[in-house]
């Protein structure tokens, strides 16, 4: 497959999801969108990160001769969406419940043309992790890591020495399902 980086546009300013990308030799260039990223009442988490990545795809598509790449990733323990924290109250709240616990990665992924949806779909990882202390939970959320990440933790980071498993792909729980992408972008460029 070959991407021209003008033609792909990754509709994200997420620093992570660039290095991804560009990790994978996928050639691209930056417009981010500006959304509303709040879940309606009652939607479920899948629902909810197809939804915004389809709406950030949409905020950014202007050509026809381009691929606008948006994705939308969301922690999710049983039903609650734990997006990123309000505050380092909210980051210790998250930690808490994730704490000794099983939990999904959510990411919606969404390519465009010219306001047209080429391809949507969401890939899920479940992530385990180690009992933490209430000062190792203090302590993390001190390093301010958490603070701009979805379930309040970065895998690729310091959370690291608590993730004692992972079922599904890697790269989705830091941002983004490169396997996912790779693969609805091949289709999208036949």
């Amino acid at each position: 497959m070959a991407v021209d980086a003008s033609r792909l546009v990754l509709a994200s300013r997420s620093p992570r999801r660039a290095e991804l990308l560009s990790a994978a030799a996928i050639p691209f260039v930056v417009r981010a969108a500006d959304i509303d990223e709040t879940p309606l009442t009652g939607e479920l988490p899948r629902d909810y990160v197809l939804r915004m990545a389809e709406w950030k795809a949409r905020a950014v598509a202007v050509a026809d001769s381009e691929i606008v790449l948006a994705a939308d990733t969301t922690v999710v323990l049983g039903t609650e969406i734990l997006a990123k924290p309000a505050d380092r109250a909210d980051a210790v709240r998250m930690l808490t419940a994730l704490s000794g616990k099983r939990h999904d990665v959510l990411t919606g992924v969404c390519l465009m043309r010219g306001g047209k949806t080429l391809a949507l779909d969401a890939a899920s990882t479940a992530v385990w992790f180690d009992p933490m202390t209430p000062e190792e939970i203090c302590g993390y959320v001190a390093s301010e890591e958490p603070m701009d990440k979805a379930g309040a933790y970065a895998i690729q980071g310091l959370a690291s020495r608590w993730v004692s498993r992972i079922d599904g792909s890697y790269t989705n729980v830091v941002g983004l399902p490169v396997a996912l992408v790779y693969r609805l972008l091949s289709s999208a460029l036949r």
